[in-house]
């Protein structure tokens, strides 16, 4: 799980890509709290072949990028 809340882009998107790049995971949960991050993450995700699903909670968004 990584938690990107309080953090804005490209800060997000570049934890996901080391991780991504480091364990190369079937399911990565992420945290963030703006939707500029989702888009990014959406984005580069997609770039890696992975599907997103965004579950909102509470004006945060659980995002879990599934290979």
């Amino acid at each position: 799980m990584i938690d990107a809340r309080g953090f804005s882009c490209p800060m997000p998107v570049l934890m996901v890509q080391r991780e991504v790049k480091k364990s190369n995971p079937a399911t990565l949960e992420v945290l963030v709290d703006n939707m500029t991050a989702v888009g990014n993450i959406t984005r580069f995700a997609a770039s890696q072949h992975y599907a997103v699903k965004v579950d909102e909670i509470d004006g945060e968004y659980k995002m879990t990028l599934t290979k």
